[in-house]
């Protein structure tokens, strides 16, 4: 897989958590809901606020080690992790019944597994 495109769908994926990141760490749970991240739904500002840092360590896992070439293993990993959390993420917009929501966790999901095996390959 080419590095243009690994780097295409790094940037698409970490500014897509990046937003959902910030929202999360920044709004609390009521606002979210109400702009449409639902599966913050029942759980705690503090629940949603860790999600959120974490999703934005995620962010930086995607980018920062293989723009700077400093442990560029770490993409391959947080690209794993972000993917790990996306089945989980749509069986709750499953069991609500939010299926456009569901597939956008099916894209991250396989965008994040490609990231990961992609940097992996190349790598090699």
């Amino acid at each position: 897989m080419s590095n243009i495109i690994l780097w295409i769908l790094q940037v698409l994926m970490a500014a897509g958590f990046l937003y959902s990141g910030i929202c999360k760490t920044v709004l609390p749970p009521k606002k979210l809901v109400a702009i449409g991240q639902t599966g913050v739904e029942g759980l705690s500002r503090l629940s949603v606020r860790i999600i959120g840092i974490l999703e934005l360590a995620g962010v930086a896992g995607l980018i920062v080690p293989v723009y700077f070439d400093i442990m560029p293993w770490l993409t391959p990993v947080a690209a794993f992790c972000l993917a790990a959390i996306m089945p989980f993420a749509a069986r709750i917009h499953y069991q609500r019944n939010e299926l456009r929501n569901v597939f956008v966790n099916i894209a991250y999901f396989l965008i994040a597994v490609l990231v990961a095996l992609g940097r992996i390959w190349i790598s090699q």
